[in-house]
């Protein structure tokens, strides 16, 4: 393995600080270089030694994160991710530091349970080699610790058998870092009358709802965070809340979505994959299937799942990608039907949903 990953933590909070270095320090790939309580010391340690990934607070006395992330996109750009608490409700703060060049944003360490404090040591190294890898695209594939679940642990795998049969189509899509601008530019491109789509975007508990809120004013389309049984209808895009897994279901010919608690998944929840399988389970052919741009492989399986199950899919290519590892691994298992750049991807969704004898040869 290369060498390890520079980490700079800037967090007012000593106690904050001490908890996100003693997480990352356990790490073999990752090394905590300093702490700084505010952007000023940060910057004198970066005049010493400069970090591969800063992990970032928004409230801070005598400079705030963002004015701090805002100069630091200016004058010497770094991969940044966002540790804070108004992520955990999913303030404009925190979408306004993603606008801003931040690669994540994530809720701050809290007291928990033995698996809550697992669960988030998972999040936070693998958001560290995320940013990393954001930074370093050819950088050697980085070691990944902790127990890592399939779609398996949530949705038994699709059967054999064609679904009932409907002209209704739905597109099913996955992003995680970088994804948020990437969602944005997929969103806003389609008209009120696209069919029904529903989104996995790996985000922290209750941030999901400000930026589905965020979107919905951008867009032609409706946006909203999904609730229990919310219907798949043309003209809406429903988003994964953040710490639940989605899955796409059917009643009838009526397309509806279930939420579920349960493990990581692909080291995720909501996970790509698990999405992914129940879309391939429930709508088959009927489904187009988009990954895009993310660090790992959560979504990879799912893909393969779809298209075995004869519905189209969809990669965004590498140099659109802000992190070329879901698409990547998707095309590599051989579920991807088609790689396309970012602003392309839209109008191949939309024309693959409408080719019904392309996408019968396809199946």
């Amino acid at each position: 393995m290369g060498s390890r990953i520079k980490v700079l933590v800037v967090d007012d909070s000593a106690v904050v600080r001490q908890a996100i270095s003693e997480i990352l320090s356990g790490e073999p790939d990752i090394e905590v270089i300093g702490a700084a309580q505010d952007p000023y010391a940060a910057a004198k340690k970066m005049a010493v030694e400069a970090p591969d990934v800063i992990i970032l607070d928004i409230e801070m006395p005598r400079m705030d994160g963002l004015t701090f992330l805002e100069k630091l996109m200016v004058q010497h750009p770094l991969p940044v991710i966002i540790c804070s608490s108004l992520a955990q409700d999913g303030s404009e703060a925190a979408l306004r530091a993603l606008q801003l060049g931040a690669v994540e944003v994530i809720a701050k360490p809290r007291l928990g349970t033995r698996q809550f404090i697992e669960e988030s040591r998972i999040i936070l190294c693998d958001k560290v080699r995320a940013a990393a890898k954001a930074r370093l695209r050819r950088k050697m594939r980085l070691l990944e610790g902790g127990p890592k679940l399939t779609a398996d642990a949530v949705l038994a795998a699709p059967r054999g058998g064609g679904c009932i049969e409907t002209t209704e189509k739905v597109i099913v899509v996955g992003a995680s870092t970088g994804g948020t601008e990437a969602l944005r530019v997929f969103l806003e491109a389609m008209p009120r009358d696209c069919p029904g789509i529903v989104v996995v975007q790996h985000m922290p508990e209750r941030f999901t709802s400000s930026f589905a809120s965020r979107l919905d004013h951008l867009c032609s389309i409706s946006v909203k965070e999904a609730a229990n049984g919310d219907s798949v209808i043309p003209g809406r895009a429903l988003i994964a809340p953040g710490n639940l897994h989605i899955l796409l279901k059917r009643s009838g010919t009526r397309y509806h979505v279930e939420l579920r608690d349960g493990p990581l998944v692909s080291r995720h929840r909501p996970s790509v994959d698990v999405l992914f399988r129940s879309a391939a389970r429930y709508a088959g052919r009927n489904a187009v299937g988009v990954i895009m741009t993310g660090m790992g492989d959560d979504g990879a399986k799912g893909m393969l799942e779809l298209r075995q199950a004869g519905a189209r899919t969809l990669a965004q290519d590498e140099e659109s990608c802000v992190v070329f590892g879901m698409p990547k691994e998707a095309i590599r298992m051989g579920g991807v039907e088609r790689v396309a750049p970012l602003q392309e991807l839209p109008l191949l969704a939309l024309s693959m949903c409408t080719d019904k004898a392309a996408a019968a040869a396809a199946a």
